[in-house]
């Protein structure tokens, strides 16, 4: 196999992988989720504390992320970037969240999201997960209303 097959064989694998964390997020399934994660996993969340190491902390985080959203959640995403290597890749997109929370407030928002890829006896795993909003520099404050 050519190499741009493999690196288009690579791709497709990874937008599943991303397609699959969508699907996994939308409805709540914290088994399909987890399974996306490598062993080391370290994640950057939007929600503190600054990092999550391991799978089973942040399986703790979804947990309480899954409870926190009302049902439905939508996303939308944008602008997906991935670059592949041999056995490390990573993707960076926008995505949109739309949902209720259990408060009952609504939430609208773009947020940034980069992931950073291993591959692990073939299959693509989540090594590193970046969520992110902008900040007011002056404020401190997190921007939620910019659009694309």
């Amino acid at each position: 196999m050519t190499t741009e097959k493999n690196k288009a064989r690579d791709e497709a694998r990874i937008r599943q992988q991303i397609d699959n964390f969508v699907k996994a997020f939308r409805t709540k399934d914290l088994n399909l989720m987890m399974s996306l994660y490598a062993p080391g996993f370290v994640a950057f969340d939007i929600v503190p504390p600054l990092q999550d190491v391991g799978t089973d902390t942040y399986r703790n985080v979804w947990e309480k992320v899954f409870v926190f959203f009302q049902n439905p959640i939508d996303f939308e995403t944008r602008d997906l970037t991935i670059a592949t290597g041999t056995d490390v890749a990573f993707s960076h997109q926008l995505l949109r969240l739309q949902t209720t929370m259990a408060n009952g407030q609504k939430v609208d928002r773009w947020e940034r999201l980069t992931f950073c890829f291993r591959k692990i006896d073939g299959i693509w795993l989540i090594a590193h997960e970046h969520v992110s909003v902008p900040a007011d520099l002056g404020s401190g404050r997190a921007i939620l209303d910019l659009q694309p």
